[in-house]
């Protein structure tokens, strides 16, 4: 009797669709943004703007996607603005001494070991990554300010400016790529023993190890992979501007963070997916375009990217209240 008393609630259209629409509440939260901003600014629809926008989520994205992987882990890595600004700084530095290629495989190599440095401290030394990668972004971004001498590095050969600069419609080679990357990791947290490993370690690290997953290992494989697509997008993004900045990405891992959480990844581990963390990415990037197009004040901005990300954090909560009744 029990049994036919709950069936039909079960199956009730209306808790199908509370539970869909909990479970992809970010696509909501994207379609409700792109409507006001429709009808805010007339400017906001054109095919230009919505390329604009998708370039502008490429670089978070690249970011978001390596923050997905470690924070389905349970972790997090702060540290990958200042390892874009060191592979962004590398990639334009070393350009008169080695070449443009060369420079850009040396910018790279040094996200991958970075990342693979934090990996390392987390797995071995037990201490929160969030203590280990704090320490990294301000020894790291230290390091950057050296490198560069407190100054931006301007490229040798504009050329180098040239290589982003292939277009399929409106869609940017950088957006082009962030989009492939995510389909790639998508493929990997969906279809791979390690994807599977990441959602083991992040929901439980003992059960995890008792069954065999070599947790520390794969901790570093993912930190490293991390700091890989931080180095990607700070050498993209030294493309794009022509130049490296020593503050580039100065506070671009808290928009990460906010991106990430608002899809759904939860903080303490176990639970994420990449289509959730590009919703994530293109809500932020709708919210920052529409209110610049608006001309709104950088204080409203910030006001209004902090309001998003205690809204993330409620629906952390509200979907961890789900899961666990």
């Amino acid at each position: 009797m029990s049994h036919a008393s709950i069936a039909p609630q079960d199956k009730s259209p209306l808790h199908a669709v509370l539970s869909w629409l909990l479970r992809n509440h970010i696509w909501v939260f994207l379609a409700l943004t792109v409507a006001v901003f429709s009808l805010a600014s007339p400017y906001f629809m054109t095919v230009n703007n919505l390329g604009n926008i998708l370039t502008q989520a490429a670089f978070i994205g690249i970011l978001a996607i390596g923050m997905t992987m470690v924070m389905i882990d349970g972790e997090i890595d702060l540290s990958v603005g200042a390892i874009l600004a060191l592979a962004s700084a590398l990639a334009i530095g070393l350009q008169d001494h080695m070449g443009t290629w060369p420079a850009i495989f040396v910018g790279l190599l040094s996200g991958a070991a970075l990342g693979c440095l934090n990996g390392t401290l987390v797995a071995l030394s037990g201490m929160h990554s969030f203590i280990v990668t704090l320490g990294a972004l301000i020894g790291i971004r230290g390091l950057v300010f050296v490198y560069t001498g407190e100054n931006a590095l301007m490229v040798p050969d504009f050329a180098y400016t040239e290589i982003p600069e292939i277009y399929l419609g409106p869609v940017s080679l950088t957006a082009m790529i962030f989009l492939g990357l995510a389909l790639l990791f998508q493929w990997v947290l969906s279809s791979t023993r390690h994807g599977r490993e990441t959602y083991a370690v992040g929901d439980n690290i003992e059960a995890a190890h008792d069954a065999g997953i070599d947790v520390k290992r794969h901790k570093i494989i993912n930190f490293t992979l991390c700091g890989t697509l931080a180095a990607v997008c700070g050498i993209l993004l030294s493309m794009r501007l022509g130049t490296a900045e020593p503050n580039a990405g100065k506070i671009w891992e808290l928009w990460t963070i906010i991106a990430v959480v608002l899809g759904g990844t939860r903080l303490q581990g176990g639970f994420g997916s990449m289509w959730m963390t590009i919703g994530g990415v293109l809500t932020l990037a709708v919210l920052r375009n529409g209110l610049r197009l608006l001309n709104t004040p950088n204080y409203v901005e910030l006001m209004v990217m902090g309001a998003v990300l205690v809204l993330a954090l409620v629906l952390d909560k509200v979907l961890n209240h789900k899961e666990d009744s």
